[in-house]
């Protein structure tokens, strides 16, 4: 008997002491250990209540992390741009380790931040989920460009600034329409949306960011830029022999990296643009590829209309 009340008094002890661990060790990035659990593309995951080191690997994801006043340990460069979006200012950029490509993480780099919280896409990095989520807490979106907004607010969630990411949408979406009434009949000017990429030219539809954007404020696009008939209404291509098809009352042109820089410049001297009316005009604009194409968020949203707003006067 003597031995059975020692063994069940070691038990107790030990019981206690677990207790005592648990409740001195909470989950690493959180100041209490509690976490919330987040739907997303991959799954379900639970997260810290508050992470504090987080690692993004779409440029949608710096721009909500940043937005929300989160600064991500690690970030993804986006491949020709080389770069995070200088839209924010070297400040607050200047604490984020680089980790890989969007489409290749580098595992070790983002292994090494100890992360509490992984943001990602599964249209880029669904391959790499598995790996990702065993480092930290992971959570993927669905899609990029088309579900800009539902993403932010998936992401915002995920940071803990759910409320957050609900009034910074709201504001903007209040702005876009605003400014569009402040055109009058916004409908009646077609913007064209041009981008140079290296090999290629893509005219952008109502479904990419940068067209949602535009289709916030009201304003109209040209009948080559609606898409109709396309299942993929974010972006069609065309050739410099059929430049002529990118014509509107108003061109906006982004150019991805050095070498479609390049390519821009080529077209852009060529006789078939400066024959576009809009070009003859002087309403064609080059503007900022990360803050009208790779940005897709709420600041990059804010920005486009900041050129909006420049280059359409009421």
């Amino acid at each position: 008997m003597r031995r059975i009340a020692a063994a069940l008094t070691a038990a107790l002890a030990l019981g206690v002491g677990l207790t005592a661990c648990g409740e001195s060790d909470p989950a690493p990035g959180t100041a209490t250990g509690q976490t919330r659990e987040i739907t997303h593309a991959m799954g379900t995951t639970k997260v810290p209540a508050e992470p504090k080191r987080v690692v993004v690997l779409d440029t949608d994801k710096i721009d909500t992390a940043l937005s929300l006043g989160v600064t991500p340990v690690g970030a993804a460069t986006a491949g020709e741009a080389k770069s995070w979006p200088t839209y924010f200012g070297a400040e607050k950029l200047a604490g984020i380790t680089e980790v890989g490509v969007l489409t290749e993480p580098d595992l070790e780099a983002i292994t090494a931040l100890k992360p509490d919280l992984i943001l990602g896409s599964k249209f880029r990095q669904e391959k790499f989920y598995d790996e990702l989520a065993a480092i930290a807490p992971t959570v993927f979106t669905e899609k990029v460009g088309v579900t800009w907004k539902e993403n932010f607010l998936l992401d915002g969630k995920a940071l803990g600034r759910e409320q957050q990411a609900r009034d910074l949408l709201a504001a903007y979406e209040k702005r876009a329409k605003e400014f569009g009434a402040s055109l009058g009949d916004a409908a009646a000017r077609k913007i064209s949306i041009v981008r140079f990429i290296p090999g290629n030219i893509r005219v952008y539809g109502p479904e990419s960011f940068s067209g949602i954007v535009v289709g916030d404020t009201g304003l109209g696009r040209p009948e080559r830029q609606r898409l109709d008939g396309k299942d993929d209404k974010r972006f069609d291509l065309v050739s410099p022999e059929r430049v002529d098809e990118v014509d509107g009352d108003v061109i906006f042109v982004t150019a991805y990296g050095e070498k479609a820089a390049a390519e821009q410049a080529k077209v852009t001297t060529g006789s078939l643009w400066r024959n576009l009316g809009a070009v003859r005009a002087g309403r064609a604009h080059v503007v900022s590829d990360e803050t009208w194409m790779t940005g897709i968020g709420v600041t990059a949203a804010n920005k486009i209309l900041d050129d909006l707003a420049t280059h359409l006067p009421a």
